[in-house]
């Protein structure tokens, strides 16, 4: 009994531990958009002394945040269009043939070997081959960040589909059904779980994502996305902290909706492509 005490003690402890990880970063970010440059200086814990709006004011004067966030939306937006369009229809093509052709499972053991490469290493050539196509904008970054997410996309979609049986495709063609049909029909509806946690994992990468933006957008600032945007409250001496976190507060909404709609398909479709690989 005094086990099982210790061992629920031990549990809770430790997930009051993580509540207050989570709370206080974001207890932080609100409290500071909301304070003067002076009472962040003194400190970044105590309450603001009134709410001041002017913070949100100044990031919004300009238009260059409404520009920032057109952009950001319209990446991201390319992005997982570009993912549902292509990356399941391979995934679907590959799951259903490596077993029988060496040409499939090649290319799928070839898309594999692409995860364990870092980001950093191909980084730079790649922006190079985008400078040099005269793609260093806002649709040339979609399309970088598209083919940067194919590995580990195709990896989930693949591991997903092993774990469905065929015996619905099979009955589909009997019926008389076309491969794209039964794919279509069939096949994607099925896929919804992992669609949406794949969605949801790109989604949050490219909306957050701050080093390609750095790398191929900030020569013009009209290509800004939302993070380049932060980025230029930065001084070489100093960080305008109210503004970094009043632009932050407004730009995390749209994610975080997208995110509490969407997150419970997460879990699910994890686990189902871990059923069988």
């Amino acid at each position: 009994m005094k086990q099982s005490k210790l061992g629920h003690t031990a549990v809770y402890a430790f997930l009051i531990a993580g509540v207050l990880m989570i709370l206080l970063p974001l207890y932080i970010t609100v409290m500071t958009a909301f304070k003067t440059v002076a009472e962040n200086t003194a400190s970044f814990f105590t309450l603001p002394e009134s709410l001041n709006f002017d913070n949100f004011k100044t990031v919004l004067e300009g238009g260059k945040y409404f520009q920032a966030l057109l952009n950001t939306v319209y990446i991201t937006v390319l992005v997982l269009l570009g993912n549902i369009a292509f990356m399941p229809m391979m995934s679907y093509a590959i799951s259903r043939s490596k077993g029988s052709s060496k040409w499939y499972r090649a290319l799928y053991i070839y898309l594999l070997l692409g995860i364990f490469i870092p980001f950093e290493v191909k980084m730079m050539p790649l922006v190079k081959q985008l400078s040099f196509m005269g793609m260093l904008n806002p649709t040339g970054l979609a399309i970088l960040c598209i083919s940067s997410l194919t590995c580990e996309a195709v990896f989930l979609y693949v591991g997903f589909l092993t774990s469905i049986p065929t015996d619905m495709e099979e009955a589909a063609y009997i019926d008389g059904a076309t491969t794209a049909q039964t794919f279509v029909m069939v096949v994607l509806p099925l896929m919804q779980p992992i669609l949406a946690t794949v969605l949801i994992r790109n989604g949050l990468w490219i909306w957050n994502d701050f080093m390609l933006p750095l790398i191929t957008l900030n020569r013009s600032a009209k290509y800004w996305t939302i993070t380049l945007f932060q980025y230029n409250f930065r001084t070489e001496y100093s960080v305008d902290y109210s503004l970094t976190f009043a632009t932050f507060c407004m730009s995390m909404l749209p994610i975080m909706v997208f995110y509490v709609f969407m997150q419970k398909n997460i879990i699910g479709g994890l686990t189902s492509g871990a059923i069988k690989s």
